[in-house]
């Protein structure tokens, strides 16, 4: 009997340890998209997007090995922080992030736990740009656009999607982030986006007999949409994770 009991306890102890080093795993997982219809004019884009952040202090081995990559964009897919979380930590973060190129950020449910007015300035301050159901636009030396549309977080109703769209206000290709995947619903195909960066379900963080009430991450194909949806670099509630590790992705984007 103490032997069963010693085993079962040596067992879970050696579970824990399992899930919190799969929260705390450095990976870029590395995503290649192509379209038909991607400007040739525009090479191929690489795009290092990290959604999820919440507690976690980006480590320099993430940082060093995006760098290896040279990405052209950094993408902040919502949730940098939740309640409790120093700002000094987010500030780290976003200096590191920074290191990589230009940041955008788009705002997610728990970005809001904390005085959003007072995150909104270190944003501003740190030279991050947010997508609050705006758009930027990008040419090519032939004068291609690729079009970056972010919006608000659907959880709290702030997204406007129809405003993201108005503020593009051009034709090109156009690329969406919003932290929740269900914006997927309300794309319509005369919209013309052709890919989306989310985050928002962990993957499911912690999958009981491969079950969890949300998908692992994945990248599929949506009738015209490709839609990415991270299990995200932090975690919530516990700091573990069983069947959805912790990931970043590096996205190259080119013709095909």
């Amino acid at each position: 009997m103490i032997f069963i009991i010693t085993f079962v306890f040596i067992l879970g102890v050696g579970l824990l340890i399992y899930m919190y080093k799969e929260a705390f795993a450095d990976r870029v997982i590395q995503n290649v998209v192509t379209f038909s219809d991607f400007p040739e004019s525009f090479g191929e884009v690489k795009i290092f997007f990290i959604s999820d952040i919440h507690r976690r202090a980006i480590s320099e081995k993430i940082i060093e090995e995006v760098q290896s990559m040279k990405a052209d964009l950094v993408i902040i897919g919502g949730d940098l922080l939740e309640k409790g979380v120093p700002f000094e930590r987010v500030k780290q973060n976003l200096q590191h992030l920074r290191k990589l190129g230009p940041v955008y950020f788009v705002w997610g449910n728990n970005d809001y736990e904390v005085d959003f007015r007072a995150l909104d300035a270190l944003l501003l301050d740190c030279g991050i740009k947010v997508l609050a159901n705006t758009a930027v636009s990008f040419e090519s030396v032939e004068g291609d656009k690729l079009i970056l549309l972010g919006i608000d977080d659907i959880g709290k109703k702030r997204d406007r999607l129809d405003l993201a769209l108005e503020d593009a206000n051009e034709t090109g290709f156009k690329i969406l982030v919003s932290h929740n995947p269900q914006i997927i619903s309300k794309i319509k195909k005369e919209h013309r986006i052709r890919l989306v960066l989310s985050g928002h379900t962990h993957g499911g963080q912690i999958h009981i007999l491969g079950y969890s009430p949300y998908e692992k991450g994945s990248l599929k194909k949506r009738k015209e949409t490709f839609l990415l949806i991270s299990n995200g670099y932090g975690t919530t509630a516990l700091p573990l994770r069983l069947g959805a590790k912790a990931e970043t992705h590096l996205v190259t984007i080119k013709k095909g």
